[in-house]
């Protein structure tokens, strides 16, 4: 079994705490099915693979992945970059992956980058993104977080050495509130995905729950046309006998010839 990365130092006041939904993400992406299948994607005569994440919270899952690299994608030279809206979860996820990767458990770990303060892949550039994962905010909500007083709670009050209950309120809100269906925030990510992975080889790992409608998001992606694909590749339990969580594979297929 692959080890879990710590996230003792972070302070869960304000980021999002690693639950049954990232554990999924882990056993999904360390499974056999996707291993194999991210090794096929990847070959080592490929360019090194940039993995994304976007919304990396506690930086559990960017940071098994980059500490993993050679299990899950079976080469060492990947590239993990990440992105978080809440600048407190961007510093606590770059010291999570680089204390997985200085690890002396992990046999070739991959190569961090760095965890960008940015809004989804506002900041990445088009096409560039070879494994996209998403853990998005995705509970049923009346409104989603005022973005508009964002700056004001996305760092510490002047002259102060801790966070308000406001801002903490603010700043969780924002892992978890996902509006309409829990889709407000997804919706935007997977308007995004066409322009920001890779032409030929990209692929993305998305994590719905069952008052998201995966199967509505299918048909969605399946209208895109003839050079895209998905699947369920990770499920977690039941509940009325619908899938609570489910993850998603999204790829493009490469064309014939």
């Amino acid at each position: 079994m692959l080890p879990t990365p710590s996230t003792s130092h972070v302070s869960f006041d304000n980021i999002y705490e690693p639950a049954e939904d990232s554990f999924l993400l882990l056993d999904t992406l360390s499974s056999a099915p996707e291993t194999a299948f991210l090794h096929s994607r990847f070959p080592p005569s490929a360019p090194p693979p940039l993995v994304l994440e976007v919304g990396t919270g506690s930086g559990v899952v960017l940071a098994f992945v980059a500490s993993n690299a050679s299990s899950i994608l079976g080469r060492r030279d990947i590239l993990a970059l990440g992105t978080d809206i809440n600048s407190f979860a961007c510093r606590a996820s770059s010291t999570t992956i680089r204390t997985a990767i200085a690890d002396p458990r992990t046999s070739k770990p991959g190569h961090f980058l760095n965890v960008i303060n940015a809004d989804l892949t506002s900041l990445i550039r088009p096409g560039s993104v070879d494994v996209l994962i998403f853990n998005p905010p995705y509970v049923p909500t009346p409104d989603l977080p005022d973005l508009v007083t964002h700056e004001k709670y996305n760092a510490l009050p002047l002259g102060t050495k801790s966070t308000t209950f406001e801002q903490d309120s603010h700043l969780l809100a924002l892992s978890y509130a996902g509006g309409a269906d829990g889709m407000e925030i997804t919706n935007k990510l997977l308007a995004q995905l066409p322009e920001i992975l890779h032409p030929a080889r990209g692929v993305a790992y998305i994590l719905l729950c069952a008052q998201n409608k995966p199967n509505d998001v299918k048909e969605y992606i399946v209208s895109w046309g003839k050079s895209w694909a998905v699947e369920t590749v990770g499920f977690s339990g039941k509940k009325a006998g619908w899938e609570k969580l489910q993850i998603l594979r999204i790829w493009r297929i490469a064309p014939s010839g």
